[in-house]
């Protein structure tokens, strides 16, 4: 039995909510948060897909304390998630967070509970990711469970309460950084910076729904670093057609799982520079934007600088 606190955010795939839910159970935590949107008023059947996501909740047959926030109306991915993990936060101290398309292997909840332990009140750590998107293109060559990055995957990871606190869903602080000197320090290379750059004026002008960027930014900001397993622990299900932003597969999608049973630990806590380096070119850099409906209308209203 777990005995970290686990999160789930769940929307409108009963299927896939159903196969996460079940990893969950065997992992068996004794505090479950769900966090629900709610069914959008112009997709017909929606209201019936998400009450069945629901409803898998409902199968919990373990001791376990079971905490819900469910919206009765749509948020958005930006806003329900966000809104929702500032209420995880509110209840529990620390804890593992998933959504309903992050299917873990066995090992992901004993590998981040023991690391939210070791670096509980290490505030130089902000994150524990179950995400490894460098396997066999990038040969990491550690004898270690983990390595640090400045990046890190949100498809399965854990923090605390004493991170979370400098989430701003809005970055407000944005527009005054990127004036600054402060930000070439953020960046290994000028083509990371433009990169970046572009997308978080994307999320601050609202045209990218999401909540994730936000969350890497203020990471960025208090210049602190993430845990990332040595071997991929989490698998995105839904690249599919109905899902939100991950429609196409790419070469991240049902990646394969490795467990990590015996958590061997770094002697030193140094960013692996050439590995988050590698990660940008592979994957950051080419990884097309997600293109939703009110960027292609301020597209035409000519209110963006450049796409």
């Amino acid at each position: 039995m777990i005995r970290t606190p686990v999160a789930l955010i769940i929307f409108n795939r009963p299927d896939t909510t159903e196969r996460v839910f079940q990893a969950i159970r065997q992992a068996q935590p004794q505090k479950l948060l769900v966090i629900a949107d709610g069914p959008r008023i112009d997709r017909p059947n929606e209201a019936e897909k998400c009450a069945a996501s629901r409803a898998v909740i409902a199968k919990v047959d373990w001791e376990c304390e079971v905490l819900t926030n469910y919206s009765p109306i749509n948020l958005g991915c930006k806003l329900r998630v966000s809104s929702g993990i500032d209420w995880v936060f509110s209840e529990v101290e620390e804890a593992i967070i998933l959504e309903d398309d992050c299917l873990p292997a066995p090992s992901f909840f004993p590998f981040c509970q023991a690391l939210l332990e070791r670096y509980r009140y290490d505030e130089r750590i902000m994150q524990i990711s179950g995400n490894n998107f460098l396997q066999d293109r990038f040969n990491i060559k550690l004898k270690e469970s983990y390595y640090f990055s400045k990046y890190g995957g949100i498809w399965g990871w854990a923090s605390w309460r004493r991170a979370w606190k400098f989430f701003d869903v809005k970055m407000e602080n944005w527009n005054e950084l990127k004036m600054s000197d402060l930000l070439p320090s953020i960046f290994d290379s000028a083509a990371e910076q433009n990169s970046w750059t572009d997308v978080f004026d994307k999320v601050v002008a609202g045209v990218v729904d999401t909540w994730d960027y936000q969350w890497l930014y203020a990471r960025w900001c208090q210049n602190h670093l993430s845990i990332v397993p040595k071997s991929n622990l989490v698998s995105n299900i839904g690249f599919r057609k109905d899902a939100t932003h991950t429609k196409c597969k790419t070469s991240v999608s049902n990646l394969e799982v490795e467990d990590i049973w015996h958590i061997t630990h770094p002697n030193s806590m140094i960013r692996n520079r050439e590995a988050d380096c590698y990660l940008f070119d592979t994957h950051y850099r080419s990884q097309p934007q997600p293109v939703t409906s009110a960027w292609l209308n301020k597209l035409k209203q000519g209110l963006l600088n450049h796409i």
